[in-house]
């Protein structure tokens, strides 16, 4: 396996023969996603759209060069150059992952840009056989900006209901304080949230983790546990003291660890870490189309093959899509079975453990589970 950083001209040559392949197995494969951003899913045709309903202009990078038409946007997607910082001299006209992911967030002004963001998202997963997903919201990204907390929910929970009713995509929300926010900021913000929890099943963290431990949000992710919420964090790959986060993670956050990691994946470095995360039965969620873009090839599908294979439920999934050269669950998915060597019947078992991780109601897990044997029996 290559241990070099493939090149963005690789990584679109890999989408398109899997595209071309026609693997009627992985599109038909019923799914669930349990790792997707829904401020990462803006294309870049809905991005121009909301910047001409409300007249907002688009720029890119700390040069703040300006983009007048949707196929430059496109063109600007192709560019992202990282994820932290703009100080070289390509950040001045590209955007970085965090410059397009908060950008886009000034779009978003109304219900009726909420729902349909979340809309969007819910018809591209429905075109992937995608049944049940877990999106992530930033609220603070919002209410910062003057956006009402009931403005934002009104708007998914009725992307929600539609997506149900028409697509047969069903949902669950989890929300995420920002780690890179002020830590006073994460209690009022769960509070704000309370009267949701019909929509919203569970609580994560994100953002920029760079000297910010999940142990700093002990309070509000043990509150949250009291409250009968669900408890996740991100653990993003490679980053600094990833392995004491992950530990945070599974031993203590929220009092006696999370239910889920999202990311985790520097686990497979660590045999304790491992072994603490299966006996603990925690899952991890994967998202292979954005760590090739920063690691060698050899350093993330070796890792998710160890854990795979060390009975530790994954599930693979497409974090923030739109900025990561459009590569979307189905697309993760093709890559693992190409890079990984999984067998459909291993694909097969990702689906369950996201069905045993996922925390949906018992009567869809169900369903879900009939539909997928029944999936499986037809290709044996």
């Amino acid at each position: 396996m290559n241990t070099a950083l493939s090149t963005p001209e690789q990584r679109l040559e890999w989408r398109n023969r899997h595209v071309l392949s026609n693997d009627k197995f992985v599109q038909g494969l019923p799914k669930i996603e349990l790792h997707v951003h829904i401020e990462g899913t803006m294309t870049p045709e809905l991005r121009w759209y909301l910047s001409q309903r409300h007249g907002i202009p688009l720029r890119a990078g700390s040069d703040q060069i300006p983009l007048f038409s949707e196929e430059e946007v496109r063109q600007a997607y192709k560019n992202i150059r990282g994820r932290i910082g703009a100080a070289s001299a390509e950040g001045r006209k590209c955007f970085t992952f965090f410059e397009i992911y908060y950008g886009g967030f000034d779009l978003l002004q109304c219900e009726e840009d909420f729902f349909l963001l979340a809309v969007c998202y819910f018809e591209r997963a429905a075109d992937m056989n995608v049944r049940y997903c877990e999106p992530f919201f930033d609220p603070q990204g919002h209410t910062r900006r003057g956006i009402p907390f009931e403005v934002i929910m009104k708007g998914f929970k009725r992307a929600s209901e539609l997506a149900e009713r028409k697509l047969n995509v069903k949902s669950k929300w989890i929300m995420c304080i920002l780690r890179d926010s002020p830590v006073e900021d994460a209690m009022p913000t769960y509070e704000a949230m309370l009267p949701y929890r019909d929509v919203i099943v569970g609580i994560g963290l994100d953002s920029d983790e760079l000297d910010r431990p999940p142990s700093l949000f002990h309070e509000v992710f043990k509150r949250a546990r009291d409250d009968g919420f669900k408890i996740t964090s991100h653990c993003d790959f490679n980053q600094k003291n990833t392995h004491e986060h992950i530990r945070q993670v599974v031993e203590e956050l929220s009092g006696n660890g999370a239910d889920r990691i999202d990311h985790g994946m520097n686990a497979a470095d660590r045999p304790e870490l491992m072994e603490t995360i299966r006996e603990k039965d925690i899952g991890l969620t994967l998202s292979p189309c954005g760590y090739v873009r920063h690691s060698s090839e050899e350093e993330v599908f070796s890792r998710i093959r160890k854990l795979f294979d060390a009975g530790i439920k994954i599930t693979i999934a497409s974090d923030d899509p739109a900025y990561m050269e459009d590569n979307w669950v189905l697309h993760a998915l093709y890559l693992v079975k190409e890079k990984c060597n999984f067998s459909n019947s291993e694909l097969v078992q990702l689906q369950k453990n996201a069905v045993s991780i996922c925390w949906a109601d018992e009567d869809f897990k169900d369903s879900f589970s009939t539909e997928l044997s029944k999936f499986e029996a037809s290709f044996s």
